[in-house]
This record gives C-alpha cells, structure tokens and sequence, in this order.
C-alpha cells in the first residue's frame, strides 16, 4: 500500500506519494500551512480515481474536463505527467520518464495507491 510523506521545507510543507516498494510517484507543490497541504493530499486521493486521461503528446488530442491526468513532454524529450483537481488546479506532478507506457504506470500507479494511502509526517 502507498503513503502519502508530508516534509517541512524552508518554504512550508510539500508531500510525496510513495508506492508499496518506496519509489517516489508523485510530488506535490510547496504550501505554506500543513493544513492547506493536507487538504492537497485529500484532494489527490478523491480525484485520481475518477480522473480523465488527456495525452498530450498526440496530435489533435480531445481536451478532457478537469479533473485529469495530463501526459505532456518536457523540454529533455521526457514523458511527464500532471493530476489537475476539479477547479484546473495542479495538485500532483510526476516524474520524467523515457518511454509512455512507463508514465502511464506512474498514473496507474497513483490511481491505485492514493485512495487508501496513510498519511505520515517525516
């Protein structure tokens, strides 16, 4: 089962998700309470599960509604992703990844990790 790690940072609190076997699947940007990022990592784990897809890297791709997983590349040609929540809002980014298949078992991943993961403060 995936957890959820909240770390304190000089500019506020930031949360990893964490896989079964410990890989880093998605990173959260900094907030500036521990509450507003508790209500991220609440946001995450409602909308990854009932997320569309909206790969971005194919030509002429239909525009899905929020919330969604974007595919996009990077500018090193790498295979990235980003959960939006309802309101457009960014609310998790994964890493680069070489291949598309690998960046769709990164979302795959936090589909089934995130809903039950537990919280844990580090």
């Amino acid at each position: 089962m995936g957890k959820f790690e909240i770390k304190t940072t000089d500019a506020g609190y930031r949360f990893n998700l964490k896989a079964g076997n410990g890989e880093i699947i998605a990173t959260s940007q900094t907030y500036k309470s521990m509450d507003s990022c508790k209500n991220g990592i609440e946001s995450v784990k409602k909308n990854a599960p009932i997320a569309n897809l909206e790969d971005q890297t194919k030509e002429g791709y239909a525009e899905e509604k929020n919330p969604k997983f974007e595919i996009y590349t990077d500018k090193a040609g790498e295979f990235r992703f980003r959960l939006k929540a309802k309101n457009g809002e960014i609310i998790a980014t994964g890493e680069g990844y070489k291949a598309l298949a690998g960046c769709k078992n990164g979302i795959e991943s936090i589909i089934k990790n995130a809903p039950d993961a537990e919280i844990k403060e580090v």
